[in-house]
């Protein structure tokens, strides 16, 4: 018997024989065309093209109408083999560079990596994947293969990857689980798992290598834990977690709408951070009361040019429409200005995270920020809006921002957009110099949102994707603990509301200290809100307060960790 490691993202147990699935990049070689082919080779590149958008069709029509999120991501899909820009690239370079199809999809591939691998936003930079993905399917297509996997008998699929197309493909009734050496919780392969119901680990190590096909194996999509070859006892534990899962699961989707209420009465709005449009339908059904984060990065990186003011409107007003009468939260863009070098003749940065970025571009180009600020606001006359600003450091920025928007406010009244007031302002609290000053800009606006991930990062002095350092990454360092409380209260006395919308809102395990502080919503990632909602119901408003002031007197991490799970576990509650 043995033990691997992953990443659970799609929760349920399963116990079968592997089924190893050999994946990996596709060769190609770099051809050089006669002037006479060009033209033949671009036919071909569209034949290749149009052949795996009505494969991506053929995959919709075995999704059921009824699982939006999968169908919502296909046709995500089949819109960006349709991206115009794409497809000009890919034509440019097998006009002007005399090179195959294959190797020109390459070039284009590696300009859009590179643009969203520099990018700051985590779940941004994953969709990297999906665009991989997608090209590769063309190539294979253009050297005439086909990677579709069809299980004759039940079995655990293992792979290094999978494609959120050929994840829809699985059928769960041969398709036990699968395992992947690589992937997220946030990617669409993960989010397709969970809709179709198949237990899935990603992240495992070398797993095609470890595994023998045929192999036994248990997968613990919740924990991420994968047993190859187990004995009979730990087969009967595994059954009967899978047993308890199941009930779990059907437990906390039963009351996923109810409100997140505290036994002593406490209300806690839990809210959902979205990015795409697509992902409005499943956020409302694990019962999200809104939208704490809308990310409008989207539409920004996965092209060329700068989108209009009309394209964005469009957007943004579905959302609101979509969300309806709950309220969203659109932050503005918080991309980095190495994005747009070119287009706004900016020069490259040595460190783009701590460079022009965020609100600090926006500043610098006022057009950006007028475009977007005046497509939200004109949204915002169909449902409940908020904006929120990233990055603020300092109240210069704030009032630069604020003076920007009112301007925008005021010239679409003269234009006849009937704004009776404007919506909602916060910031986001990320950067550690609005903690310190967080009394003065609490005066300024609604309400703080804050901002985990970079607030760890930066305060810590930590690159969590540098492998080095990453293991330092802890939002339970007393450190951070000390800059969420300050955050709360400064917001508080102020009378403002304070939100959270970091990953470390939806950690199961955190969620006691952060309902102790006082937060007033927490959003997260939706698939969490059903078990976080469950856990609130479950505590004491004025314990979890004591728990936290008993956190904050310890000196490590380590410490805060251990006080934890003897809390939990004298509480008697589940992290599930």
């Amino acid at each position: 018997m043995k033990k691997l490691k992953g990443i659970g993202v799609s929760p349920g147990v399963a116990i079968g024989p592997a089924y190893i699935l050999l994946t990996g990049r596709i060769k190609i070689t770099r051809r050089i065309l006669r002037p006479e082919e060009v033209s033949r080779e671009i036919n071909r590149f569209h034949r290749a093209l149009d052949e795996t958008i009505r494969d991506l069709e053929e995959v919709k029509k075995h999704i059921p109408a009824e699982m939006s999120q999968p169908l919502s991501i296909i046709d995500a899909h089949i819109l960006m083999l349709k991206d115009p820009s794409l497809i000009r690239e890919t034509e440019r370079y097998i006009r002007e560079s005399f090179m195959n199809a294959e190797w020109a999809l390459r070039k284009v591939l590696s300009r859009y990596q590179q643009i969203f691998l520099s990018l700051g936003d985590f779940y941004l930079r994953e969709r990297i994947h999906d665009l991989e993905h997608l090209i590769d399917k063309v190539i294979l297509t253009l050297q005439g293969q086909n990677n579709q996997t069809t299980l004759k008998e039940p079995a655990v699929i293992v792979a290094h990857d999978l494609s959120p197309a050929d994840t829809a493909r699985l059928r769960p009734d041969t398709t036990q689980a699968f395992v992947t050496e690589v992937g997220s919780r946030t990617s669409h392969t993960a989010i397709v798992a969970r809709s179709l119901g198949i237990p899935a680990v990603v992240a495992v190590k070398d797993v095609t290598e470890t595994v023998n096909p045929g192999d036994l194996l248990i997968v613990d999509g919740l924990s991420g834990e994968v047993i190859i070859n187990p004995t009979q006892e730990v087969i009967e534990e595994f059954l009967d977690r899978r047993l308890e899962c199941q009930e779990r699961k059907a437990f906390l989707s039963k009351f996923a709408k109810e409100p997140a209420i505290t036994l002593d009465g406490r209300r806690v709005a839990i809210r959902a951070n979205i990015e795409l449009l697509d992902e409005i339908p499943l956020a409302l059904e694990f019962g999200a009361e809104g939208v704490g984060l809308y990310r409008t990065e989207y539409l920004y990186v996965t092209r060329r040019d700068l989108p209009g003011e009309e394209e964005l409107y469009r957007t943004y007003r579905q959302v609101v429409e979509g969300l309806s009468p709950e309220l969203v939260t659109f932050r503005t863009l918080d991309i980095g200005g190495d994005k747009f070098a070119q287009e706004l003749d900016l020069p490259e940065e040595i460190n783009p995270a701590l460079g022009l970025r965020a609100i600090r571009l926006c500043l610098k180009n006022p057009a950006l920020f007028r475009t977007q600020l005046r497509a939200i606001l004109r949204a915002s006359l169909f449902g409940r809006v908020r904006i929120m600003f990233p990055m603020i450091s300092g109240l210069g920025e704030l009032h630069l921002a604020k003076e920007i928007l009112a301007e925008v406010a005021e010239e679409l009244r003269r234009e006849g957009v009937e704004l009776k007031e404007l919506p909602s302002l916060g910031v986001m609290i990320e950067v550690p110099s609005a903690v310190a000053i967080a009394d003065l800009l609490a005066r300024e606006v609604d309400f703080f949102s804050i901002g985990t991930n970079d607030l760890i990062q930066y305060a810590l002095a930590i690159d969590r994707g540098n492998e080095e350092v990453a293991h330092l990454y802890e939002p339970l360092h007393p450190g951070i603990l000390r800059l969420i409380k300050q955050s709360v209260e400064a917001g508080h006395r102020e009378g403002i509301e304070v939100a959270m919308c970091g990953e470390m809102a939806g950690e199961l395990f955190c969620v006691p200290l952060l309902i102790g502080f006082g937060l007033d919503e927490l959003s997260m990632n939706p698939q969490t809100i059903p078990a976080v909602k469950n856990l609130v119901r479950k505590l004491s408003f004025e314990e979890c307060q004591a728990l936290v002031e008993e956190a904050l007197n310890l000196p490590t991490p380590e410490e805060v960790r251990a006080l934890l799970l003897d809390w939990f576990e004298k509480k008697d509650l589940t992290l599930f």
